[in-house]
């Protein structure tokens, strides 16, 4: 999932006709499910996006398929907010009843486990 920023998506040219983004600056947050092929969220699209400049990625892997170096031994449902700082992404972790803190949402108040509930 991507959410846009609605003032800056009017000057992506491409964006009407081919769903193409070419400004950071477009992209407020992208949000990947993690599935059996979790080497794609926490490996490739981190890299992608980090190499982008997306300011933040959430990272969702409510089965806990994620290697256990991310999300714990044993392994856990984890739920990270990546933001971009000083050119690289800060991962943060949050599970059980962490509420998660997200820059592009300040006013949003569910923990990891509320959210994992609704999978």
């Amino acid at each position: 999932m991507i959410v846009l920023n609605q003032e800056a998506i009017v000057a992506e040219f491409r964006w009407e006709s081919e769903s193409i983004i070419q400004n950071p600056d477009s992209v407020k947050l992208i949000v990947e499910v993690v599935s059996t092929n979790w080497r794609d969220d926490y490996y490739n699209k981190l890299r992608d996006y980090e190499e982008m400049g997306i300011k933040e990625y959430w990272i969702v892997d409510y089965a806990a398929l994620g290697a256990r170096k991310f999300i714990g031994n044993p392994k856990q449902p984890t739920f990270f907010v990546c933001n971009f700082v000083d050119g690289e992404y800060q991962m943060t972790p949050f599970t059980e009843n962490t509420v998660i803190i997200s820059p592009t949402f300040p006013q949003f108040k569910l923990s990891a486990q509320e959210i994992f509930a609704l999978a």
